[in-house]
């Protein structure tokens, strides 16, 4: 699809920002296609032109300088980043204006009014909403009043109080009608918030071992078969490393499986700490890891995982009660070109058994 470059010109291309300005766009659409309108009342000789003329450069000033700064990003940190309070406060003191010029077609003032304040479901508060409504009344009410007093002719008083006590009804009516439709959308963007939360946290679930943090084995099953394509397409070479935390059910036995569990987290928590961003750990099982290491030899890998173990090895659960720390073996692998996943992991599993036969904590490159 080709990109839309005049629309991307009037609506910005950042996805934050263009909501934003397609809201005000359509505010200011809305509001020329009004002053568009009340010049009908010109041609036809209701309403001096010059009168007009003047409403209708303040209306179109008001929307452009809205449009402007909402379209600058300048407005982006403010409470209400469409400026869509001080456009209905503006709208609703233009349309009192209007009311005053119109004379015999005072009422096309109102449905003006009307379509200005429906914008404010798209962003204003609840509270927001009513302090508008009540503005407008009072904006309305004063206006009446005056041009009564001035015009009487023209503006009967009996007529403005009947107008006055539509008005009274109907745009606090129609604020509070916007208030509870900008209460559902605001109850219903908390919803959406708090959905994404828990969607994270079920992602976090279903691929995190609850215990250490690390990646479980289900999902290090997934990215070691991700590597294992990647190092097809591309050609580089991966390590795998399978380290088991020596001596883990004596800890168990003597402290407590709550001690064996303090001692993996903050094992996990020195091996995460101790790995390139490329790299990624996960608990295979009990006090079984497994390491996979991105675009990396065995020559290479094997000071890495050296150094791995003594970071482990050094780890320090908080209140640790026992006489000394566990230590770490592991067995160390290359995947080598045409293998699944299975086989440099059985021989990651050979060679940690190897050196477990040979005394422990120490690593065996197979």
């Amino acid at each position: 699809m080709k990109p839309n470059r005049p629309l991307d010109q009037l609506l910005s291309k950042d996805p934050a920002l263009r909501p934003r300005v397609a809201q005000v766009t359509l505010g200011m659409g809305a509001m020329l296609a009004g002053v568009a309108a009340m010049h009908y009342f010109v041609a036809v000789g209701l309403v001096p032109a010059r009168g007009l003329w003047l409403w209708s450069v303040c209306a179109v000033g008001a929307a452009l300088l809205a449009w402007a700064l909402v379209r600058s990003g300048h407005t982006a940190r403010l409470p209400d980043p469409t400026l869509a309070v001080p456009q209905m406060l503006v709208a609703l003191t233009l349309g009192a204006w209007l009311y005053a010029m119109l004379g015999p077609a005072r009422g096309a003032a109102f449905p003006v009014v009307m379509v200005m304040l429906m914008f404010g479901l798209f962003a204003a508060t609840p509270r927001q909403m009513v302090g508008v409504g009540l503005y407008a009344v009072c904006a309305f009410g004063v206006t009446m009043a005056l041009m009564a007093w001035r015009e009487p002719q023209l503006y009967p008083a009996a007529v403005e109080l009947g107008h006055f006590l539509v008005v009274a009804t109907m745009l606090p009516a129609a604020a509070v009608l916007a208030a509870r439709v900008s209460a559902l959308r605001a109850r219903m963007r908390a919803q959406r918030a708090e959905l994404e939360r828990a969607l994270v946290r079920i992602e976090e679930l279903a691929t995190h071992d609850a215990l250490t943090g690390t990646v479980n084995r289900r999902h290090m099953g997934a990215l070691l078969e991700g590597e294992r394509q990647r190092s097809v397409r591309s050609g580089y070479v991966f390590c795998l490393a399978v380290l088991d935390v020596d001596g883990l059910a004596r800890v168990n036995d003597a402290q407590g499986e709550r001690s064996g569990d303090a001692l993996l987290r903050a094992m996990a928590q020195e091996a995460q700490s101790a790995l390139r961003l490329s790299d990624r750990i996960g608990r295979w099982g009990g006090g079984c890891f497994v390491l996979m290491m991105s675009d990396t030899r065995a020559a290479l890998a094997r000071g890495a995982v050296e150094r791995l173990r003594a970071r482990m090895g050094q780890a320090q659960p908080e209140g640790w009660s026992g006489a000394g720390l566990p230590t770490v073996s592991a067995g160390l692998t290359e995947h080598r070109a045409g293998e699944t996943v299975d086989k440099p992991l059985a021989r990651a599993e050979s060679a940690l058994r190897e050196a477990k036969a040979g005394g422990r904590d120490r690593l065996v490159v197979s």
